[in-house]
């Protein structure tokens, strides 16, 4: 049930984050999600969009993209929900290499993308703790 991630490396000079975006937008796609990290010389942009195919081929043109299986997990839009998730996920022995939040239409829901190092594992615990993650379809859905 993970949901697609796609990373995409950008040179680190001034417009770059600008072409890609205008790429993924130029493509009709609406970016779900997005989180950029940087270093002195590249950045990694990193998306979750409406129509992935769609933007692996706008991006492909530019630029190295990659697929990542990631998990989406939805919450209450209220202190702690983040480290209850995180607790869980710490006592199931889950190393979460990085994470970034959203929120979407629907008052009161805020959404987190967990990059965890065993997907499957991760997935099964926070289901069987009655914490929703989603796929790419109910991302699509719930972010309308």
């Amino acid at each position: 049930m993970a949901i697609t991630q796609l990373s995409a490396f950008l040179e680190n000079v001034p417009g770059t984050l600008c072409k890609a975006v205008a790429a993924i937008t130029d493509a009709g796609v609406n970016i779900r999600a997005l989180s950029v990290a940087d270093t002195k010389d590249f950045g990694i942009l990193r998306v979750i969009v409406s129509d992935t195919e769609k933007t692996k081929e706008a991006l492909n043109k530019a630029t190295l993209v990659r697929e990542t299986p990631v998990i989406a997990v939805k919450m209450n839009d209220q202190a702690g929900a983040l480290n209850n998730i995180l607790k869980i996920l710490g006592a199931a022995d889950i190393n979460v290499e990085y994470v970034y939040a959203f929120t979407g239409a629907i008052q009161g829901n805020a959404y987190v993308v967990l990059r965890v190092d065993d997907v499957a594992h991760a997935e099964e615990t926070l289901n069987s703790n009655n914490i929703q993650t989603l796929n790419d379809e109910d991302i699509n859905e719930y972010l309308k």
